[in-house]
């Protein structure tokens, strides 16, 4: 529980740069929130995923240390300090504060690699799915596991040109497309928990988020897949350099090497996963999300702070 303070104070950071058209203000109020918060935790703490450079935006450096070096616990730790920064700039949803850790050497590091496609399912689909599969057999493989009609599947994408085919082929298989500008650590989330609005995501995002959301699918014992996918021609050269296979997709257990692995998100506006940070006369009110894979637990926790 002491990750949420990491969270929390994130989201209250970036909180006053909701709907002021400045995504690199509300960034580089997240990040240093969340770099502070990071010294306090009496955790011995290396970034292996940190968020910002393929943005070109204020970022917590790959490398970077946090807490205290004589500490027990060495961990492995993933950030977005301001996942969806688009959303937070235009006062739109799904915009928060995220965290992961994992025992130190067990989260895959996808070294100069910013960009990743991305399988989300429920647990009934794990180990089920090639991925050499065209998009219709995926899709009509998970909607028979699920007990769903594929007309009532509904996919999360991105809404980028880059997946104009892939909409296409999600439509011709008879499923509904939900397209987001950003945020597809939620609906990852979203896509592994039953019964929820969200039941696959398919696309190329992040790779910091991907490897966010594999931490908490895998505590939640859903189903996650990833590649690597060069978008930009610099990436694509520091890929090839680093000698990383871009064809082959990556099992859940293989980003994330342990069950002992902890999720964190605090909403900082409303959206398909939580409230957003709401400010009352006296107190800012959030709401955060902690994933414990040890436990298979999923908690909702609503906290206020005085003003």
């Amino acid at each position: 529980y002491l990750l949420r303070k990491v969270t929390e104070k994130a989201a209250l950071a970036s909180y006053n740069w909701i709907g002021r058209g400045n995504k690199t203000g509300g960034d580089s109020a997240a990040v240093e929130a969340m770099r502070a918060s990071l010294e306090e935790l009496k955790i011995n703490g290396t970034i292996v995923i940190g968020e910002g450079e393929k943005d070109e935006a204020p970022q917590l450096y790959n490398g970077e240390v946090f807490g205290n070096k004589d500490a027990s616990d060495q961990l492995d730790i993933a950030v977005d300090p301001l996942e969806g920064t688009t959303f937070l700039a235009d006062g739109q949803t799904n915009a928060m504060a995220v965290i992961a850790t994992a025992p130190k050497g067990t989260m895959f590091d996808p070294g100069p690699a910013f960009y990743m496609e991305k399988f989300a399912a429920p647990a009934e689909t794990r180990g089920k799915i090639d991925m050499d599969w065209p998009i219709d057999k995926k899709l009509l493989t998970v909607a028979k596991l699920i007990e769903k009609d594929i007309e009532n599947l509904t996919v999360f994408v991105l809404d980028k040109p880059r997946h104009r085919s892939l909409i296409e082929e999600i439509n011709h298989a008879g499923a509904r497309v939900a397209l987001y500008p950003a945020g597809d650590i939620a609906g990852a989330l979203m896509a592994a928990i039953p019964d929820s609005e969200v039941d696959v995501l398919m696309g190329t995002g992040g790779t910091p988020e991907g490897i966010i959301s594999a931490s908490a699918i895998r505590a939640m014992g859903g189903e996650f897949l990833g590649r690597l996918d060069p978008q930009l021609a610099t990436e694509l050269v520091r890929v090839r350099d680093a000698d990383l296979d871009t064809k082959r997709w990556y099992d859940r257990d293989e980003l994330i090497g342990s069950d002992d692995v902890h999720f964190c998100a605090t909403g900082i506006t409303s959206g398909m996963l939580f409230s957003g940070v709401n400010q009352t006369k006296h107190h800012f009110q959030t709401e955060t999300l902690i994933v414990t894979g040890t436990r298979k637990e999923m908690v909702s926790l609503t906290n206020w702070h005085r003003r």
